[in-house]
């Protein structure tokens, strides 16, 4: 009986490795960590009693069932940094939104950075924004960018608020679909623009209405109509999203106008 589960500590992550491989190997290398621990733990529950190796099955196995990430439809090449033509206007690093590939949202923001931009794509541990511990070294990886901004999908934006309320070399928030959890009404000096659907399943409108009062005075609220949750991405449809009343590109259209004017508030034109 031990081999049973034992064996699921192994057969799991096999599975999900083999189920979501271009997410996995494409994303930030904690998950591919966290399977192989799986993975030895399995091997080790082989010897341990009946009643152990239950546990570390149930134990080990469900997180990674719960964090296996949802696929980009339109994975493309996988690059991280996507750079304008000449010297950016300004830059935003974008935190993906939870176990969502990162690579779901990288036409959206090639359109972003194609109107003088400079976009970083960030690859979350575990595909958790929550999880990192900030950005500060990977703008400073790009010193022609005088003004950065940071901004995230869901979960995502939670993290870039974080972020941008601890960090003055932030000088812009961009939120697609999400609202902070801390009080950023005193950040002097912060751009923020909140980028929300009119359909959303999970940031409701009713959300984005509360969280005002956590947000600077000046920031601008901007709802895409018929939108829901997953138009932010392409990843497919999300169980317990709202029902769409639009097209996902009409939507997308709407979103990347609204993301390259609250980065352009950040500069003057493109010279």
């Amino acid at each position: 009986m031990r081999r049973v589960p034992a064996a699921v500590c192994v057969l799991v992550p096999i599975v999900l490795l083999v189920a979501g491989w271009g997410p996995l190997t494409h994303g930030h290398p904690a998950h591919l960590v966290l399977l192989g621990v799986v993975v030895l733990a399995g091997i080790a529950a082989f010897r341990a009693p009946v009643w152990l190796a239950a546990v570390l099955a149930v134990v080990l196995t469900a997180p990674l069932l719960y964090l296996q990430p949802f696929a980009a439809t339109e994975p493309g090449s996988g690059a991280t940094v996507l750079r304008p033509e000449g010297q950016p206007r300004a830059g935003l690093v974008f935190h993906p939104g939870a176990r969502v590939d990162h690579r779901a949202y990288l036409e959206l923001l090639d359109r972003v950075a194609r109107q003088g931009f400079l976009v970083v794509v960030v690859k979350e541990p575990l595909d958790i924004a929550l999880l990192n511990t900030g950005t500060a070294d990977l703008r400073a990886d790009h010193p022609d960018v005088e003004a950065w901004a940071v901004g995230g999908h869901s979960l995502g934006g939670v993290a870039a608020a974080k972020e941008a309320l601890t960090d003055n070399g932030v000088r812009g928030l961009v939120l697609w679909a999400s609202y902070p959890v801390d009080d950023l009404s005193g950040r002097e000096g912060l751009t923020a623009w909140s980028i929300h659907g009119e359909k959303d399943g999970f940031t409701t409108p009713q959300d984005v209405e509360e969280s005002k009062k956590l947000l600077p005075a000046r920031t601008r609220f901007e709802q895409v109509p018929g939108a829901v949750h997953a138009f932010f991405g392409d990843y497919g449809d999300q169980p317990g999203d709202g029902e769409p009343a639009t097209g996902r590109a009409e939507a997308q259209d709407r979103i990347v106008a609204l993301t390259v004017e609250a980065l352009s508030a950040l500069s003057p034109p493109s010279r």
